[in-house]
């Protein structure tokens, strides 16, 4: 394959020359193995990079292990740390527009779309940064003025940080920064899809101070390293953000080690819109709330369902809309959606496709490339909308994550709930109606981690976030984030040492 034009002007030989980041040092991967980075957009390569071996993973691990269990970084002053964190969101501002670009080449995501996410990742770090200087320990009073009963909070351990190929610097930095907050080590391994951001971040990450053996970084599948980086007792918490199989499959490996582990593993999002809703806002929030970044987004909402007495109306003024959409590549101002990061995912959309006619679903729009031939190189599909869909089809039960929408209609609230709640997952949902008392009825009874009212997709990294059932458990963002990579320890200091007096002295 030829190196995409489009790499042209990034410096890919200091970026992703040797990108295994161990105990401080560049290293070269064992394995003599290389993978290619695809831009999605064109099919051409960005960069080749070396692939880690178990053994380089391994190494990774005891790296980590070696500067919790013998290095200073556990016991440094938390001002010290919450200021590495704020160099961190310092470096990434000042690298955005070259960030957002190695984003957008790897992933295809529109260049608008990657500069919102590195804002995001700046917000997280400048977040944990004023998190960490807030102490949560807290004095018990146990009756006894000579008893001095403390909960503290100290770092887990060494951490696993695994993060996805759709939001690949964004979804790491829900990790490193709390982890880094807290005091702990760590290994990141991106998705071997979508490495190259977070290569440029960890080279942030040393440019900012942080101590060698801290942060480190291995490229590769997860096929290949996963044992190397869940099957120890070397490691104290696992984090995993990608898809169901996967996830179980470390939480079993974990289990032997009694390994914590936080997971958040998808899912298949509703969209309640109510008859009442205003219209132009839903019309266009549930468009955007499933289109987005060619759907492949863990909270996308896959499933509208809407009021029969107004779908008819509603689905047609979606397709209008849905076949108006500007594809193309994400480095293209025209651009409001770019191609699917593969052409793997892109035969598994349209595999999905293909089950949903024979389920007897309605295509309304989509469900095949562009006609364009200026796209062919790329692994672009247009979006796709199935009305007359019911929970017996699979591709309304399953997470495709491209662009698909299903259509299911429901009549009264009890029946939208019902189906909103209808699924293994519970990771998002939105309601959109103008009744508030009934909108603050259907968002308290929904089991999804977020639920939106009257809008859709937004975060802070104040909030936390996470799923229901198997969207995962454990949380990102917010204080609970931060708790993920902490113990909690009781300490009793009885300053008079008076004796039990339990046993007869002798």
């Amino acid at each position: 394959m030829k190196m995409s034009a489009l790499s042209a002007d990034l410096d890919v030989q200091r970026l992703f020359g040797k990108v295994n980041f161990i105990a401080g040092e560049w290293v070269a991967a064992t394995s003599g193995r290389t993978r290619d980075c695809i831009d999605p957009a064109t099919g051409n390569v960005i960069a080749t990079v070396d692939e880690a071996s178990p053994e380089d993973a391994r190494r990774a691990v005891l790296a980590a292990r070696a500067t919790f269990d013998a290095g200073d970084w556990p016991e440094t002053a938390v001002a010290v740390r919450s200021s590495l964190l704020s160099r961190i969101a310092d470096l990434l501002e000042r690298d955005k527009e070259e960030l957002a670009r190695i984003e957008t080449l790897d992933t295809g995501k529109t260049l608008v779309e990657s500069r919102i996410d590195i804002d995001d990742v700046v917000s997280v770090f400048r977040y944990y940064a004023r998190l960490a200087l807030v102490s949560s320990d807290r004095v018990v009073d146990v009756g006894d003025p000579a008893v001095v009963s403390r909960v503290v909070r100290e770092p887990i351990g060494v951490c696993v940080l695994i993060a996805p190929w759709n939001y690949p610097l964004l979804q790491i930095s829900w990790k490193v920064a709390p982890a880094l907050a807290a005091g702990c080590t760590m290994v990141l391994k991106p998705s071997e899809v979508t490495p190259l951001s977070t290569i440029a971040f960890a080279r942030l990450i040393e440019e900012a101070g942080v101590p060698a053996g801290v942060v480190n970084l291995v490229q590769g599948s997860g096929a290949d390293l996963g044992p190397a980086l869940t099957d120890t007792g070397d490691v104290d918490f696992i984090s995993f953000t990608g898809g169901l199989a996967t996830g179980t499959t470390i939480l079993a490996t974990a289990a032997k080690h009694v390994t914590k582990v936080a997971v958040e593993l998808g899912g298949k999002n509703p969209h309640l819109v109510f008859a009442d809703a205003d219209w132009e806002s839903s019309v266009d929030q549930v468009l955007t709330g499933v289109f987005l970044h060619s759907g492949q987004v863990c909270s996308a909402g896959t499933r509208l369902i809407v009021e029969e007495s107004i779908a008819d109306d509603f689905v047609a003024a979606l397709v209008t809309r849905a076949e108006a959409i500007r594809v193309g590549p994400g480095l293209d101002p025209g651009s409001e959606t770019g191609p699917l990061v593969s052409a793997a995912q892109r035969d598994k959309i349209e595999a999905y496709v293909a089950l949903g006619i024979s389920e007897g679903a309605t295509l309304r729009t989509g469900g095949s490339r562009p006609a364009d031939p200026a796209l062919d190189g790329g692994s672009y599909y247009l979006p796709t909308i199935f009305d007359h869909c019911d929970r017996s089809m699979r591709i309304v039960q399953e997470e495709t994550f491209g662009p698909i929408l299903t259509v299911e209609r429901f009549t009264t609230e009890e029946d939208a709930v019902r189906l909103g709640n209808d699924t293994e997952y519970g990771l998002a949902a939105g309601v959109r109606t103008s009744d508030a008392a009934r909108g603050e009825r259907v968002v308290r009874r929904l089991r999804h981690g977020t639920v939106w009212l009257n809008d859709f997709g937004y975060y802070t990294a104040a909030a936390e976030w996470g799923g229901f059932k198997k969207s995962g458990n454990g949380r990102e963002l917010g204080p609970a984030g931060l708790s993920e990579y902490q113990e909690v320890k009781h300490i009793w200091n009885n300053t008079t040492s008076p004796l039990a007096g339990w046993f007869t002295a002798t």
